[in-house]
């Protein structure tokens, strides 16, 4: 089993900034892509960014592409994701995700995840 534990999420004013933080535990080492997602009441969950194991490839929604900037630490078993420009549209619960070794991977989308926190709140208002 692996746990995720988000953190780093708040209130900003557009066009403010944030760096969400995302510490893995457990049985890490079975795990390899991870990625973070987004959802808002009566919505699907939206994958936002993603990053292969080897922590060169990532990949990005259209809607954020530009703005968010997807990292992880293997060291520290930690995955971050720095968003800035924020808007009102990106106010939703933001939770991180990971991938098992096994299976065919598809960056954003939420079925290629085995593993998931449980969520960090972001809110976008003037």
């Amino acid at each position: 089993q692996v746990q995720l534990v988000e953190s780093g999420g708040g209130s900003v004013e557009p066009g403010g900034s944030l760096r969400l933080s995302c510490a893995a535990s457990g049985n890490t080492a079975s795990t390899v892509h991870m990625g973070w997602f987004r959802q808002t009441p009566g919505k699907e969950r939206e994958g936002v960014a993603a990053i292969e194991s080897g922590g060169v490839s990532t990949y990005f929604a259209n809607s954020v592409r530009g703005r968010f900037t997807i990292s992880k630490d293997s060291a520290k078993d930690t995955l971050y994701l720095q968003i800035n420009s924020l808007k009102p549209e990106d106010t939703a619960m933001y939770y991180c995700a990971a991938a098992r070794r096994s299976g065919t991977w598809f960056p954003l989308v939420p079925n290629s995840y085995h593993y998931w926190g449980q969520g960090t709140q972001v809110t976008v208002s003037s």
